[in-house]
């Protein structure tokens, strides 16, 4: 299974931008699917989560900014990201979880945000 994380890129504070995650398998049934970030010396964190039941969660950081959704008809996810800022700034990785069991994660697309 492979995943693209794809629509990185430099923006300036205030701006949008919207990640993409192609998975190469059906995603109907994945248990749920996720985007993460890491920042230069930080953990992996969490920033949003989808569930197979439509559930949706995120990060305090980002909540009311980003929006996770999912097109199962092109195993597809995705995250919009509004008002970003410069702590915004980071590789952001998707994951999806098929089970208690497997995942699996993209390769990180990098989004920088400044001046």
């Amino acid at each position: 299974v492979q995943l693209q994380a794809s629509g990185g890129g430099l923006v300036q504070p205030g701006g949008s931008l919207r990640l993409s995650c192609d998975v190469s398998r059906s995603i109907f049934r994945a248990r749920d699917l996720a985007w993460y970030r890491q920042s230069p010396g930080k953990e992996r964190e969490m920033v949003a989560v989808t569930n197979i039941n439509g559930v949706k969660d995120y990060a305090g950081s980002v909540k009311g900014r980003f929006t996770i959704s999912r097109d199962n008809s092109k195993n597809t996810l995705y995250l919009l990201m509004n008002s970003l800022n410069v702590e915004d700034t980071a590789v952001y990785y998707c994951r999806v979880r098929w089970d208690a069991i497997r995942a699996h994660w993209g390769r990180g697309t990098l989004v920088t945000v400044s001046s």
